[in-house]
């Protein structure tokens, strides 16, 4: 198996590769050459071709939900490849903003062949499984406070309905990925210990925590902590960045320590 980071927030420091405000994971398993999430431009297609990833081989691409900073990437991607089976659910295709800017996905996407519009969850094989409905509200992200969708065209915070997770099963181990974790990751694995009656051995996923030109307040510290105490108790590994910002990484990594490992553009998980 071979995960690598093609787009994140960052970059490692020996490597020269682009860094974007994004997300891009390239995951090879025995059956599939796949990614989750594209990035927001077409980053992913000149770091695949640094860090040595055929594009050109991608069987499935998987959107974990409706934003443009994990969607950007499919155009220049689908320039080169035009047959790897595009999965989203058909609520990412719903308009999406962060106050009044919009932050959904290139329509243009949507007119692709290749794209598939689901509604829940989505047992592909025996090695990947889609899931959806995530239902509790604990220990919710605070970056989720600004989004919203269109419903009859009208503004309406936004329920995250259109976010999915893949679950990798490779080699007696589990994987679950999360492009931002908008549900909370907690409500996340509660709904896959629900589904799996277990925890999974690693996590790759942003957390969505990140805020921008304002220190965290007492309540959003409070949400963080808690998350990575609770995260903590697991013996799960966690691989994070993207959205969940240095100052809630450095906090929770102060609590979960060899738990919790940072995600940059070029990294190689596996």
């Amino acid at each position: 198996m071979k995960i690598v980071t093609l787009v994140e927030n960052s970059c490692g420091s020996n490597n020269s590769c682009v860094a974007e405000h994004g997300l891009s994971i390239y995951i090879e398993t025995k059956k599939h050459k796949l990614l989750l999430d594209s990035g927001q431009t077409d980053a992913v297609v000149k770091n695949a071709e640094i860090l040595g990833v055929d594009l050109k081989t991608v069987d499935t691409i998987i959107l974990s939900h409706g934003h443009y900073d994990h969607s950007g990437g499919i155009l220049p991607i689908s320039a080169i490849n035009n047959t790897a089976q595009i999965i989203m659910q058909a609520s990412a295709a719903e308009p999406h903003y962060n106050g009044e800017r919009y932050i959904g996905i290139d329509k243009a996407i949507l007119d692709l062949p290749n794209i598939s519009l689901i509604d829940g969850d989505l047992m592909i094989d025996d090695e990947l499984y889609l899931f959806s409905g995530i239902g509790n509200k604990r220990c919710f992200p605070t970056g989720n406070k600004n989004l919203c969708k269109l419903d009859n065209n009208e503004k309406v915070p936004d329920d995250f309905k259109h976010e999915q997770c893949l679950v990798i099963t490779q080699n007696g181990f589990h994987y679950l990925l999360s492009g931002c974790a908008h549900n909370g990751i907690l409500n996340i694995l509660d709904k896959y210990q629900e589904l799996f009656g277990s925890l999974p051995d690693y996590v790759i996923s942003g957390f969505h925590m990140m805020k921008r030109d304002a220190e965290h307040t007492e309540e959003e510290r409070k949400v963080i902590i808690e998350t990575a105490k609770e995260l903590s108790k697991m013996n799960t590994i966690f691989y994070s960045g993207h959205c969940t910002g240095i100052p809630a990484f450095e906090l929770m990594k102060e609590i979960m320590q060899d738990k919790l490992i940072a995600l940059y553009t070029g990294k190689i998980i596996i």
